[in-house]
Parts: structure tokens; sequence; C-alpha cells
């Protein structure tokens, strides 16, 4: 494939827009470590939801869900749908306890929550864990998808893909912060979108292909076209499928799994959005935005793509076929994305290669911002040099910057495909949801409860990659996971000492989250003459309530636009009409949902207010 100037030209118009506001940002970002990880604390809903969307395009999204789509159909992004129940979930009853809080990273949570050295070493091994560990398999993955792009799209072998890409992606995020990685995601989403619209009504019109009429009746695509799997009992493999495509993620998965930017409870870059807003209405407006455009307003551009790759390139031999100097190992599914962009036209093949160049940037920055930030907050200044200068604490971010994303190219070289990633991480990750969900709402869990969990779910993650039989379907060792997970930390809890009693009062008075499970803290602060506040009880009824109410929206959104393209218009309608009155529900129901103490009670003195 062939760039000619005027694709280059939009390539290098969109780096010198990138560079020129990390530039203007950089100053004010190395001020301190607030400005460069939170941005002042100042940030509107809007631009924290376009950026928490624009940090999931990434790279290898559109890749995945061609995977997903050529193996197993539409219904395949089940696996992902799914967690829809959680990112709702946390806006309507997490993102108000977050921005209550006043920390600066989610790990800071820990020593707010928890007392003495188990707290601490929670909070510090856990920055390790997945501001390193955790986030450098997460980058690898999104550079495994930028080095099979470099490769279709612009002719680059592996190595010079990651160098180049890690090179900008540092240069960018280092220098301008959380501040700098906002606004320039908001650019990133406008390219992305229509980068990835552009694509498919390009597919659409290949001679092979002649249009959405044409493609859905197409032989090999007509089976992959349901929304929802087939409820098929009658064999062991179809029972399999709608095991793993439907059943245990919307029964087990979304609420058992910690996943990034889909964590219960929330957490990760999410929190570090949630955190940098301007208050608790701008923290939940942020990212309820969020949800509906990354489920609703992103997937079907890719899906399209994805299904006309079946007419294309049916099988994975053809798309050998088609580039033979990609190594074996890593022609699979994910390819297919990037080669069906070889039919683009000359200056919007540039737009949508800029807007793949904008995917991988926005997410590799964002990581690579929070992976700093837990290293710097939560391990450095806490653990090596608690009296460190803001300006040494911000050298230290930049040059934990560099050294993650040199060890996320490296492992990316050894991935195979955009699916591998995603497994190897729902595992990882398997029964520590729950935990994650409850430790705002029950006094009893503690550090050791958090412990047990990392460990237990990790080790079972082992078994499951290298000991479990290799016939076992992925469900059955995700529920495995999350069933011996969830009562190794639940046992941990009831035998180990209760956390101080004056740091769950504290908490409590920060944060007031209300809920039976505080009942015990409650009795004994009033009985002790220190009665705490009950206002939080309300919340949480109102808050589910909504989480329902807001998934019945978006999910109806997303199968009416799919109706709309295969031509069902009546089913469109109806639920068109459901997505319009559960959105009606919301809006009536948001100065309740957004009502609270909007000066934060406890909040940090950098805090910006209305």
């Amino acid at each position: 494939m062939q760039l000619d100037f005027i694709d280059w030209s939009i390539i290098f118009g969109f780096f010198a827009i990138s560079l020129v506001i990390g530039a203007v940002v950089s100053r004010q970002a190395g001020k301190s470590s607030a400005d460069f990880f939170l941005s002042g604390r100042n940030m509107p809903w809007w631009l924290l939801g376009f950026s928490m969307v624009a940090t999931t395009f990434a790279a290898d999204t559109p890749g995945l869900v061609t995977n997903i789509v050529r193996e197993n159909g539409v219904a395949g992004n089940w696996v992902w749908w799914a967690f829809l129940l959680t990112g709702m979930l946390t806006v309507f009853v997490y993102a108000k306890l977050w921005r209550r809080s006043g920390i600066t990273t989610d790990l800071e949570f820990y020593e707010l929550r928890y007392s003495g050295k188990p707290a601490a070493f929670l909070r510090g091994f856990r920055a390790l864990y997945l501001g390193v560990f955790f986030n450098i398999i997460i980058m690898a993955n999104v550079s495994l998808a930028a080095i099979k792009i470099g490769h279709v799209m612009l002719g680059l072998d592996p190595a010079q893909t990651i160098v180049i890409a890690a090179t900008v992606a540092v240069i960018f995020s280092a220098m301008g912060g959380l501040k700098g990685v906002l606004l320039t995601d908001f650019l990133l989403f406008i390219i992305a979108m229509v980068g990835s619209i552009g694509a498919a009504i390009v597919a659409l019109q290949q001679a092979d292909i002649g249009g959405m009429a044409k493609l859905i009746t197409h032989p090999n695509v007509q089976d992959k076209m349901a929304m929802l799997p087939a409820f098929d009992l009658s064999t062991t493999a179809s029972r399999d499928l709608l095991m793993t495509l439907l059943v245990i993620p919307l029964s087990v998965q979304w609420w058992s799994v910690w996943y990034p930017g889909a964590e219960p409870g929330g957490g990760g870059y999410i929190a570090q959005r949630m955190l940098a807003a301007k208050d608790e209405k701008h923290a939940i407006g942020a990212t309820l935005f969020f949800n509906v455009a990354h489920y609703a307003l992103r997937p079907w551009p890719w899906i399209i793509v994805a299904l006309a790759s079946l007419v294309v390139f049916p099988d994975n031999a053809s798309l050998q076929l088609a580039y033979p100097d990609m190594p074996a190992d890593q022609v699979k599914g994910d390819l297919a994305y990037p080669a069906m962009l070889a039919f683009l036209p000359h200056g919007l093949l540039g737009l949508v290669v800029a807007s793949l160049i904008a995917a991988f940037m926005s997410t590799i920055s964002t990581h690579l911002n929070w992976g700093s930030s837990y290293i710097v907050n939560d391990f450095y200044q806490r653990f090596v040099r608690p009296d460190a200068e803001q300006k040494e604490l911000v050298r230290v971010g930049r040059l934990s910057t560099v050294l993650m994303m040199v060890f996320a190219g490296i492992l990316a070289l050894f991935l195979k495909d955009a699916y591998q990633g995603f497994e190897i991480l729902l595992q990882i990750g398997a029964g520590t949801g729950l935990l994650f969900i409850l430790r705002w709402f029950w006094w009893r869990i503690n550090p050791y409860s958090e412990i047990v969990a990392m460990v237990v779910s990790f080790m079972v993650a082992l078994w499951a990659a290298f000991a479990a039989p290799e016939d076992m379907p992925s469900w059955v060792k995700l529920s495995v996971g999350v069933g011996i997970t969830t009562v190794a930390w639940i046992l941990a809890t009831l035998v180990t000492p209760a956390d101080d009693e004056e740091k769950l009062r504290s908490f409590y008075r920060l944060v007031h989250p209300g809920g039976l499970g505080w009942k015990r803290v409650l009795d004994k602060a009033a009985a002790d003459g220190v009665p705490l506040p009950k206002d939080g009880n309300s919340h949480i009824g109102l808050g589910v309530a909504c989480m329902l109410v807001g998934c019945l929206g978006v999910y109806s959104a997303l199968f009416a636009t799919g109706y709309y393209l295969y031509g069902q218009t009546t089913n469109a309608i109806i639920l068109t009409v459901v997505a319009v009155i559960a959105a009606g529900f919301l809006a009536t129901m948001w100065s309740k949902i957004t009502a609270g103490d909007q000066s934060t009670p406890g909040q940090k003195p950098d805090v910006v207010e209305d």
C-alpha cells in the first residue's frame, strides 16, 4: 500500500496539532504532580467523557472486534458488551464517591479506607502490579495492533513500527501530562470516528460486496449477523458457545472480573478522569457520556468492516496469501481490519491512518500517564522519597513513562493476536470484582481481603494458562477462577482482624457511602457519642434503578442501530422508542442522581471548584 502526498499531509498535520497541544500545556503540567496527573481537578464532564471513550478506542480495538465477529459473529461481542452493566453501576453509584474522596490516584483509596502497614503494603504493591506489570500487558496488546497496521499500511517491520510509535507516544505523554492527554483525546475521538465510518462506507462499496443489502445476504455473512447467540443446547459445542458469549458475561463476568476501563466500582484511568472532574456532577456526567458513546455509538462501523472482510478474506489462509511477508503466527482474524483499509482512496486513506495513529496515541498516552501516576504517587513519593519536591516527582513520572513503553514494546513482539491479550487480562482479574464493589459498602473488608484476592486470582490464572486441561472451555476456567478467588477473599475477610475503628469512621465521614454494610460502624459510633451522617443510604437504590434503566437504553440504542442497518425497520423503531423512554427517565431523575455535597468534604486544597 502506498500513501501519497495528501495522505502524508493529513498524517503530519495530525502530529503537528498533537505536539503543539503537548508543548502548550507542558509548562503547567510540570508545576506539580496534581497538574501532571489530574490537570488541576477542574475538568468539565464533556472533555473527560471524550477522553475516556477515546482511550478505549485503542488501535487494537477494531482488530479485536473484527477477530470476534469473524470467529463468533456479531453476537460474540457480548464478551465486552456485558461490561456496560459495570460501567452504568460506576456512573450512578460510584462516580460521586470517587470524586468525594479527593484523592489523586485510585490507589490512595487503600490508605483512605484501610489502616496500618497492610494498607501501605497493598498500596505500594498494587502500584507496581497494576501500574507496571498489568499496564505493560495492556500496552503490549495495543502495540501488537500497531505492528500489524504498520506492516499492512506502511510496509514497516515489527521493530520499526514499535520504535516509531513508542517514541511519538512517549514524547507527547511525557510533555503534557493529563491535560495534554485530555485535549488531544478530544481531537483523536473525532478523527477516529470519522475514519472508522469512512472505512465502513468504502468497505460496502467494494465490487465484491455491493452495499449493505447485498452484504447481509452473502452466504459468508448470514450466519454471523445475529446480535444474540443461538440458544442451542443440543451439542457440547453449541452449549459452550452460548455460555462463553452470553450467559457467563451477563451473569458472572461483569461483576466479578477486574478489566481495564470496566473495573467493577470504577478504577484505573476511569477513576483518574473522575478525580480530575470539577465536582461530583461532572464526574457522573463524564462516565455516563463515556458508556453511551463506548457501547452505543462506536461498535457498528467496526462490525460492518468485519462482516465485509468475510467476503473479501473468507479465512486466515486468504489473509496470508494477501500478506505473505507477515509472520504466519501473526496472521489471525484481527489482521482483516487493516487489510480492508487497503481499499481506501487517497485522502480518506490518510485520514484513516491518522485515526489509527490517534487511537494508538490516545490509549498509550493514557496508560503511560495512569501507570506513571501510580509509580510516582503510590510508590516513589509514598515509600522512596516522601519529601521529594514537585519537579522531582514530575521527572520521575516522565522517566517511568519511557521505561514502561520500552518494556511494552518488547512484549508486543511476542504476542500473536488481540484476543490473546484480552483473555489473559480477563483471567488474571477473575474473582476480584465483587470485592471492589463491596469495599465501599461493607466495613468488614480489609487489606488482607484484597491481598488474598490478588494472590489467589493470579495463581488461578497461572493454572488456567499452564495446567488446566487443554480441552477445558474458557468459560469454565473463568468460572473456576471467580469461584475460588471469591471464596478465598471472603474467608480471609472473616478470619483476619477488622480495620481500626477510627479509620472506618473517618472514611465514612469523608465519603458517606451509606448502606446496611456500615450499620455496625454507625451504631458503635453513636454509642460512643460520635454519631456519623446517614445521608448516603437513599442514593444506592436510586443508583441501581438508574443503572438498569441506563443499560436498557444503551442496549436498545445499540440494537436499534443494528436493525436499521439490517433493514428491519419495525424492530429498529421499537427499540428506538425504548431508548428514548429510558433517556427521558434518566433526564427526569438527573437532579436526584447528581444531588450531593458538591464541595466534597475533606477535599484536597488544590481542588478547583465551579
